[in-house]
C-alpha cells in the first residue's frame, strides 16, 4: 500500500452525528470525498435531508437518521437503523453538541444540564453504541471525537460567557484517552480533534461582536474555513493512523500556540 493509499476509505462505512450542517458536514463531505460512504444524524429531519441531497450532489452516498443523542434509547434506535441499512459502521465521528451563553450569575441549571447531557453523556451514549458494534464485528475501528479549543484552556467570559460548554469540551478531551486505552485491545482508535473558531451557527453570536479580534489575535490571522478540518478527519479515519490513538489535536490556526 503505497502511502496515499493508505488514507482512502473506499468500502467503508461512516457516522458522523450532528452532519445535517457546519463543522458536522464538512467532515461527512470529507470521508465522503476519501471514499467512505456516509451516516449522518441530526435532531431535525429537513435538515437532514438536505444534508444528504448536498452530498449526493458530490457522487457521495448518504443517508440519515433522526437522532437526539442526549437520548439512549434514539441513539440505540438510529444506530440500529443505520446498521440494518448499511451493514456495518466502521468510524464514528461524534460531532453533535450544544452550547448555552450566560454570566455565571445567571446561569440557570436548565443550561447546564442540557449541554453536559448533549455534549458528555451524548457523547458516551453513541460511543457505546457504536463501539459495541465495532467489537463484535471485528477488525478494529475508528472513533473521532469533535471536541473544542475552549475544553483545553478557560476563556475570556466577556467573549464566550459559556462555562457548560467549555466544561463539557474538556470532559471530552480526556474521555478520548480514557477510551482509547480502553478499546486498544479491540484495534479501535480512539482520537479528539479541536476546532478553534469557524463560522457556524453555534459561533454566530461571537463572531458578529468579535470576529475581526479573533481573526487577528490568531497567528495565522483567519477564522477555520470549509476545507480546514477535512485532512485530519479523514487522518484520523484511515489507515494513515493506525498507530495513533488517544491524542487530542488543535485545529485553530495557531491560537493555543501562543
Amino acid at each position: 500500500m503505497g502511502v496515499l493509499d493508505a488514507f482512502r476509505l473506499d468500502g467503508k462505512v461512516a457516522l458522523v452525528s450532528g452532519g445535517s450542517r457546519g463543522l458536522g458536514l464538512q467532515i461527512a463531505e470529507g470521508l465522503g470525498e476519501a471514499g467512505a460512504s456516509v451516516a449522518i444524524t441530526a435532531r431535525r429531519a429537513p435538515g437532514l435531508d438536505q444534508a444528504v441531497e448536498q452530498l449526493a450532489g458530490l457522487g457521495i452516498k448518504a443517508t440519515s437518521a433522526v437522532c437526539d443523542i442526549s437520548s439512549n434509547a434514539q441513539v440505540e434506535q438510529a444506530v440500529d437503523q443505520l446498521l440494518n441499512e448499511l451493514g456495518h459502521i466502521d468510524i464514528l465521528v461524534n460531532n453533535a453538541g450544544a452550547t448555552w451563553g450566560a454570566p455565571f450569575e445567571e446561569l440557570p441549571f436548565e443550561g447546564w444540564d442540557k449541554v453536559i447531557r448533549t455534549n458528555v453523556d451524548g457523547t458516551y451514549f453513541v460511543s457505546r453504541a457504536v463501539g459495541l458494534q465495532m467489537i463484535k464485528q471485528g477488525g478494529g475501528g475508528r472513533i473521532i471525537n469533535i471536541a473544542s479549543v475552549a475544553g483545553l484552556r478557560g476563556s475570556d467570559p466577556r467573549v464566550m460567557p459559556t462555562l457548560p460548554y467549555n466544561t463539557s469540551k474538556g470532559a471530552v478531551v480526556n474521555f478520548t484517552r480514557a477510551l482509547a486505552a480502553t478499546l486498544a485491545e479491540h484495534n479501535i482508535t480512539v482520537n479528539c480533534i479541536c476546532p478553534g473558531f469557524f463560522p457556524t451557527k453555534m459561533t454566530a453570536a461571537t463572531l458578529d461582536r468579535f470576529g475581526e479580534e479573533i481573526a487577528e489575535g490568531t497567528p495565522l490571522r483567519r477564522l477555520g474555513g470549509p476545507q480546514d478540518l477535512k485532512g485530519i478527519a479523514v487522518l484520523f479515519a484511515s489507515e494513515a493512523s493506525a498507530f495513533i490513538t488517544g491524542q487530542v489535536i488543535a485545529v485553530d490556526g495557531g491560537a493555543t500556540a501562543i
